[in-house]
């Protein structure tokens, strides 16, 4: 078993930002341009990870097909990453089980854990995140970020959550993706179309479950009216 990567997670919780502590050859892995400064004994390698099946993989997954490897070599360093959305972040131990992520959530690992794209069949046209989610792997460390606070829940049973707030959970935990219910039963359809409401995804099972405060889609809407309009000609 790989040893856990030093850090800490400072700034939290608006703007969290990742601070990793290497050891002469010790190294981890990141998002392109997630590094914010470095000590000058920290080498850089960029590289595509897992081959063309790897790089094809992450690209559906919404993410870069290139992995940043940050090395310490010939003494101690140390690394800080700064994700781009406004938020919290987490870190969770992997030790064989897999954890699955929203696109755009993962800013980096331990070089033991691997990074997959998981389809989530036909749901994923209508819930507003793209067609594939990321499965992580494998045996160390992963950190992930959302966009604005994030709150940590233990599912026993079943749970539903917005699709546009769901960050990361275990595998152990099954989903689908609907409206929210009537009470007699059925599709809500007056819900989703007219209480602002959309799609949910209903969880069950038992595992953990991540989710983000914040909606990126509703922020956009409200923001809309504002944005200055092009002067006419």
């Amino acid at each position: 078993m790989q040893p856990v990567l030093r850090h800490a997670i400072e700034n939290q919780p608006d703007f969290a930002t990742l601070r990793v502590f290497l050891q002469p050859g010790e190294s981890v892995l990141a998002e392109p341009s997630a590094m914010a400064t470095m000590s000058p004994n920290v080498k850089l390698v960029s590289s595509v990870k897992g081959g063309a099946l790897g790089a094809l993989s992450r690209t559906f997954s919404g993410e870069s097909i290139v992995l940043n490897t940050f090395t310490a070599e010939g003494s101690p360093g140390e690394v800080w990453f700064a994700p781009g959305p406004m938020g919290d972040m987490r870190h969770v131990r992997l030790s064989g089980n897999t954890l699955v992520l929203q696109r755009g959530a993962f800013v980096a690992s331990s070089p033991g854990v691997t990074l997959n794209a998981k389809w989530q069949g036909m749901s994923g046209f209508f819930n507003g995140e793209g067609l594939v989610l990321q499965s992580a792997q494998g045996d160390g460390d992963i950190f992930f970020n959302t966009f604005g606070a994030i709150l940590e829940i233990d599912v026993k049973g079943s749970y539903v959550v917005d699709t546009g707030c769901i960050v990361a959970f275990e595998d152990t935990l099954s989903y689908k993706v609907t409206t929210l219910p009537k009470p007699g039963g059925g599709m809500n359809l007056k819900s989703f179309f007219f209480g602002g409401e959309g799609l949910v995804c209903r969880f069950s099972g038992q595992g953990r479950l991540w989710i983000q405060t914040r909606n990126i889609a509703p922020m956009l809407r409200w923001v809309q009216p504002f944005r200055p309009l092009p002067k006419k000609k």
